[in-house]
């Protein structure tokens, strides 16, 4: 993916078809990429979920950015959240709020070049939010799926082409 790319967002689909929830003709009730993008490039913390290396869930907030419907968040590289991502690059993020939630599932990889047209417009990002500039290494969220909801009558789930799902 070039820098500026946009990822390809795939179309929107009820999560799971639980009787009860849905009806036929619900297909107007499923939400928008942007109500999503919209939440998070708004939100200041994301809670993220990585794996220990003994199997356990390990759970932190972090600042980040939203770009590029990517989310690109740090910390120090001697943090917990960031060596359980070395071993297991797989994280799970979700915001603060619950009623109007936005959960996120894919892959990490690491940016680590200060010099990058990437790091720089990551930086700009982080210095018009937190005022601060973040510098490397930055993680960035590669999508596999993304469930958000106002209420559990407009869940809408987005399954990415890259998914490998476990």
């Amino acid at each position: 993916m070039s820098e500026h790319a946009q990822i390809r967002i795939p179309q929107p689909v009820k999560p799971y078809p639980l009787e009860g929830y849905w009806l036929p003709g619900d297909a107007e009730k499923l939400l928008e990429w942007s109500s999503v993008s919209q939440r998070m490039a708004e939100a200041r913390n994301y809670w993220i979920a990585t794996t220990n290396p003994d199997g356990r869930a390990h759970v932190v907030p972090v600042w980040g950015v939203w770009l590029d419907s990517t989310l690109h968040f740090g910390g120090s590289p001697d943090t917990r959240w960031a060596r359980n991502l070395l071993q297991r690059p797989y994280v799970v993020v979700h915001l603060d709020d619950s009623v109007n939630a936005v959960i996120l599932e894919g892959t990490v990889t690491r940016l680590t070049d200060p010099d990058s047209e990437q790091m720089t417009r990551i930086d700009d990002a982080y210095e018009a939010k937190y005022d601060m500039r973040h510098g490397p290494p930055i993680s960035m969220l590669h999508l596999h799926k993304a469930l958000a909801w106002t209420t559990m009558d407009w869940a809408t789930r987005w399954v990415f082409e890259e998914s490998e799902t476990p």
